[in-house]
């Protein structure tokens, strides 16, 4: 039985109706076909019309988003930060700003009841991966699947950890140099896997594994607005942060447009931004992903202190206080600018000179502060609870 985040779903070889609900040319039209059934995790492909009898068989019009909704009665689910995109004017902005799709190789995040799906198909993509965690959506996008003949596979997973190192035929793969693949990510993102998913794609980026194996691929996703202006901000700006330097040294990263909240069913609280990014031929932090993200992550470990602050906490106690200052000067680096204050070329400076001191002393970049910090606190519990028993036996 195959695993149950790869159960593909690949559409008969039959000719049907175009589907309605396209922008421009929205249709109410009633759906009087049965739902296809699906049975999820079961291991099993879902039923679709056998390939035999596709000559003789053709579909009607698809329902619009709003009947796929009602009739397989999807609820967004808030505990997934779940958001509906209904106006397929804007699903077809955002699938212009990812680029030129005609004969690309597609991979939607997250789909729900395919909004952005029909958007992506319209652009004329050659093939289209659906991967969606919440199986629910997946009889609707089945739909879809059979109203254009060969071109989406649908994959019941989690994004997480899908193995997307598999996701495309082997014959789209560019040497990084080159201009970027075929291939493209889309996907209006739940809220809460945004940030891991583009951290987790950012060190894919940085290793040229996962779905950059092929290249540069490029991604265009959807963040709150307040995350969008994080993985843009400029040096002083209010919103630079740890996602600006960590996208930013490895992507070309662009804030497309802002969709309002009252957009999406349900509404969420706040506004909604299209990102696109595209991996850089060459980062501007040449080191590790592991050790940038460590570096940034201390600097903006105290927002609004002196960087100096943040910078202690790469070093042990012991000799903390000089080693900061050498790693300072030699970064050349002022420690009374604020972390949003600092350019990239600063970033660069101090993960280069950071990168020496760990090949000078292997231990230090094992060393954790917040389980040093935890430790002390252990130990000066053991010693109160110590103390408060002699005084109990005296």
């Amino acid at each position: 039985m195959p695993p149950r985040d790869k159960v593909p779903i690949t559409a008969p070889s039959s000719r049907i109706r175009p589907y309605g609900d396209t922008p421009g040319q929205r249709k109410d039209t009633s759906f009087s076909g049965s739902a296809p059934t699906a049975q999820s995790g079961s291991g099993k492909s879902y039923h679709m019309a056998a390939p035999g009898k596709a000559a003789a068989f053709r579909l009607p019009p698809l329902p619009t988003i709003g009947e796929i909704i009602k009739l397989y009665r999807l609820k967004a689910q808030k505990q997934l930060s779940q958001n509906f995109l209904l106006d397929l004017r804007l699903t077809d902005k955002i699938v212009r700003h990812a680029g030129d799709l005609k004969n690309a190789h597609v991979c939607e995040v997250g789909p729900g009841p395919g909004g952005i799906t029909r958007s992506i198909l319209s652009a004329g993509v050659e093939q289209l991966l659906l991967i969606e965690k919440d199986a629910r959506f997946i009889p609707g996008l089945q739909l879809l699947s059979e109203a254009t003949p060969g071109k989406v596979r649908i994959v019941h997973g989690d994004i997480l950890t899908y193995k997307m190192e598999n996701a495309f035929p082997k014959h789209l793969k560019k040497n990084w140099e080159d201009e970027p693949p075929g291939i493209h990510i889309i996907g209006n993102l739940p809220f809460s896997v945004s940030t891991p998913l583009i951290i987790k794609w950012l060190e894919n980026v940085s290793k040229k594994d996962g779905p950059f194996i092929y290249g540069r691929t490029q991604m265009t996703l959807t963040f709150q607005k307040e995350v969008a202006e994080r993985l843009t901000a400029n040096p002083g700006g209010k919103q630079r942060s740890r996602l600006s330097i960590m996208s930013q040294h490895l992507c070309t990263v662009e804030n497309c447009f802002v969709i309002p909240g009252e957009a999406f069913v349900p509404k969420p609280e706040v506004d909604v931004a299209v990102v696109h990014f595209t991996p850089l031929v060459q980062p501007k932090i040449e080191q590790p992903f592991e050790l940038v993200e460590k570096v940034v992550q201390s600097v903006f470990q105290f927002r609004r202190k002196y960087c100096f602050r943040g910078l202690e906490t790469l070093f042990p106690e012991s000799g903390r206080l000089k080693r900061t200052e050498q790693l300072m000067m030699t970064a050349n680096v002022d420690p009374t600018l604020r972390p949003f204050q600092l350019s990239m070329s600063q970033f660069r400076n101090l993960c280069n000179t950071y990168r020496k001191m760990c090949d000078e002393d292997s231990s230090l970049f094992v060393y954790n502060y917040r389980e040093e910090l935890k430790e002390k606190k252990t130990r000066k519990l053991l010693k109160s609870t110590e103390e408060t028993e002699e005084e109990n036996e005296l």
